[in-house]
């Protein structure tokens, strides 16, 4: 037990730097895994929990203001209904001019018992206070949130004569706002509702429908849809689409984070095994000595475990240690996802298992090598007795002949001297190259969404509409600015084939001034009836470019020849678009040839601020214009999460590249008799030293960084296309990010090996002679 003491004393003693740095990357492994898992916890969980505690429904079922909504409640699939509840829609905001958000009001005595709005600011409605001359309102969060309402705030609502004041805000399991295509709930008295002088067209009914099994959704809005007539449904949600858009980004960043960290294991992994596989090359002298004074082979293969399972268990344990303690502090949503994570029942238990697995498959990873270790012979075997290498090859030969340095040809020689061992070592160093190109990759295609959102299907970067502006004065007022163009449009809810669910059908453009879309595959929408359609409804209905669909706008069909596809990134994709005189020519039950809104593309440029804050002031406050959200601010975390990554993976480079070099000056120091004898000084001996780590190194950036823009490429497509968004997201890093990556690498590693390269070029000569042995 002291001599195997010993002996770990002295190998961490002459191998301190890469058991520092192989701790280092398990530990910054460790954290990244850790952070993924808490992210997927945030991006569930509130949802999730918000269902349960309000005993949600599965299905929201938005009808004519006629239809006899209350009767889908007697369904055999459905275990209780919330409502049906009476609805106005009204746009609303706190003051007159300012920001606007369109609401679906909904009258109810009092507070639901399935689908329950779970209050956290505020009350609920009261019947005795909130129907007098000023009456209550009760908001979805995160409507509130848009507005940045709070209660004892005074809403404005077209259609009322008084301002509502807002007396609760409350978490629900429905689909959240979104300005410009989803309305924010709130809650209302019946009285307060009838108080209301908006038209027919805006008032409906909601019911809300738990069921007794959630795999029978689709099922449910089919009879639903049958039962009441496709002419009365506006708009079906369900549980998965709140799901889907609650999970959103963060679910992405969790992704990305789980991607790396596992990347970042194998990599750490490989390059502990590949330590342990050189080591044993250096020391089968020393390891024989251990057999020969009555070490067994499961003692020497248990010392070198022991050993890299300590470093393992050290790493792990530091990055758990930090992430506990610190991890609640990282500023943004990494940090919020902590502090959640701290309060659910699994934190008791998952960062043990995870920790575990860390140390698990890195010590699953050691044993193979470590084997190796006890299957040395207890007698060395003279090296003299070994097979000699091969013979200088025909190109080293010509390449001597032509006067290039002998340092390089050396080094090159000595690089691939042994095919099999280089290519282990290129492959080691590839790995982590590899994943850093892949993050390179992301963070490009965010640069690209940021830069040039017309090319990912973003060309308008603001969005313009007025309830108090005719459409000509609204028209001529856009026409005057010259830092844009605007392009009418039109959204309305379309049930799919087989009444499943509803989709978006949006008529942007016209035929003499189209709409820039950017497509991706197949042409633009030119001719009637042509549109162009998202990935995600491309999946949803399992069609192609150049098929013809039907959908359902208030009974009322539209059939469409998909002659495109575009990038699409709301509605998870969810979208079909055409023209706008192709929308309204083939649905004359549309109430008026008036644009819903006007979508502005900005000249090269212009700044959206500035063209908001130009457009409010020209209109008086009468026209509510938005910015159009950009995924790359929505994923600003991504680039900081990045860095970490890099910088991990860095640290697992930088330990496969102390092994490298160790092996090479390893192998070169049993050579320096022959090479001193040939002339070299010690000076083009450290060359050779260094220069074939260096080809080494330069091989294995080559092929990583030429894997992983393919396997960016690939990666980020793929979630793009789960996303809905679409293939034809992702962007290459540029090549001269490209050639900078692979110089580091060559410079770092002709730095690393400098010194004991320099070191072994000047050792005795008795010492050479005793390697030889």
């Amino acid at each position: 037990m002291r001599a195997a003491a010993r002996w770990a004393s002295a190998h961490l003693r002459a191998h301190r730097a890469a058991a520092v740095l192989i701790v280092l990357a398990t530990a910054g492994i460790t954290i990244s895994l850790l952070l993924a898992t808490a992210l997927f916890a945030y991006a569930t969980d509130p949802w999730q929990r918000a269902f349960t505690q309000s005993s949600g429904a599965h299905v929201w079922i938005h009808t004519q203001g006629g239809a006899p909504a209350g009767s889908l409640a007697e369904l055999d699939e459905v275990r209780a209904a919330s409502g049906p509840f009476r609805t106005v829609r009204a746009t609303a905001g706190l003051q007159p001019g300012g920001s606007k958000a369109t609401l679906e009001l909904r009258g109810t005595p009092h507070r639901p018992t399935t689908a329950a709005p779970q209050i956290t600011a505020g009350r609920w409605l009261d019947a005795g206070t909130d129907a007098g001359a000023t009456k209550g309102i009760v908001l979805d969060s995160s409507v509130a949130r848009a507005m940045w309402a709070k209660p004892g705030d005074s809403l404005v609502l077209s259609g009322f004569a008084k301002p509502l004041r807002v007396v609760g805000v409350a978490d629900t399991a429905e689909v959240a706002f979104r300005a410009g295509e989803t309305p924010g709930v709130a809650w209302v008295l019946p009285a307060t509702l009838a108080a209301s002088d908006a038209g027919r067209d805006q008032r409906g009914r909601t019911i809300g429908l738990q069921l007794i099994d959630p795999a029978d959704t689709d099922y449910v809005v089919q009879r639903a849809v049958t039962q009441l007539g496709a002419d009365q449904i506006s708009d079906v949600s369900t549980w998965r689409q709140a799901k889907a858009e609650a999970e959103g980004d963060n679910q992405l960043l969790a992704r990305l984070l789980g991607l790396f960290g596992l990347g970042a294991l194998l990599a750490a992994a490989l390059a502990v095994g590949g330590a342990i596989s050189t080591r044993i090359r250096g020391h089968l002298r020393d390891i024989s000595i251990l057999k020969a004074i009555g070490f067994t082979p499961s003692q020497v293969v248990r010392m070198f475990l022991a050993l890299h399972l300590g470093f393992a268990l050290l790493g792990v344990a530091l990055g758990a240690l930090l992430t506990q303690t610190l991890g609640t502090l990282i500023p943004g949503r990494i940090g919020e996802a902590m502090t959640l994570w701290h309060q659910l029942p699994e934190h008791a238990w998952l960062p043990l298992a995870i920790s575990g697995g860390v140390v698990v498959f890195i010590g699953s990873a050691t044993c193979l090598a470590a084997w190796r270790a006890g299957r040395v012979p207890p007698v060395p075997v003279a090296r003299a007795a070994v097979a000699t290498g091969r013979r200088l090859s025909g190109t080293t030969r010509r390449a001597l002949g032509l006067r290039i340095p002998p340092a390089l040809v050396l080094g090159w020689r000595a690089a691939f001297h042994h095919p099999l061992r280089s290519s282990a070592a290129v492959a080691r160093l590839a790995v982590p190259l590899l994943l850093i190109t892949i993050a390179l990759g992301a963070w490009a295609t965010l640069d690209r969404f940021a830069a040039h959102p017309e090319n990912a299907g973003l060309p308008a970067a603001l969005t313009a509409r007025s309830d108090t502006l005719s459409d000509p004065a609204l028209r001529q007022l856009l026409t005057a600015q010259p830092q844009l163009t605007a392009y009418p449009g039109a959204e309305v809810q379309a049930l799919v084939p087989g009444q499943t669910g509803t989709i978006t059908l949006r008529g942007l453009g016209t035929d003499a001034r189209p709409y820039p879309f950017s497509i991706v595959e197949g042409r633009p929408a030119h001719g009637p009836d042509e549109a162009i359609a998202g990935q995600g409804l491309l999946d949803l209905l399992d069609a192609h470019v150049g098929d013809w669909v039907r959908m359902t706008v208030a009974g009322h069909p539209h059939v469409l020849h998909i002659v495109g596809r575009s990038i699409e990134t709301a509605d998870g994709g969810r979208v079909i678009s055409t023209g706008l005189d192709t929308l309204r020519d083939d649905d004359t039950t549309l109430p008026a040839p008036r644009p819903d809104f006007y979508q502005l593309v900005l000249h090269h440029g212009a700044d959206p601020t500035a063209v908001r804050d130009t457009l409010t002031k020209a209109s008086a406050g009468r026209l509510e214009v938005r910015e159009i959200p950009n995924p790359a601010d929505q994923l600003s975390a991504v680039r900081a999460v990045s860095v970490g990554l890099i910088a991990v993976l860095i640290l697992i480079g930088l330990a496969e590249l102390s092994t490298t070099v160790s092996a090479g000056v390893r192998d070169r120091s049993r050579d320096l008799l022959a090479l001193r004898a040939v002339g070299l000084t010690p000076r083009q001996i450290t060359a050779v030293i260094v220069s074939a780590t260096a080809f080494i190194t330069l091989t294995a950036a080559l092929t990583g960084t030429a894997l992983g823009v393919l396997a960016s490429q690939w990666l980020i497509n793929l979630q793009g296309h789960t996303s809905g968004w679409g293939t034809g997201i992702a962007q290459r890093p540029g090549l001269g990010i490209l050639l900078l990556v692979v110089t580091v690498a060559v410079l770092v590693a002709g730095a690393v090996s400098a010194l004991p390269a320099a070191r072994a070029a000047r050792r005795r000569l008795a010492d050479s002679v005793s390697d030889v042995l």
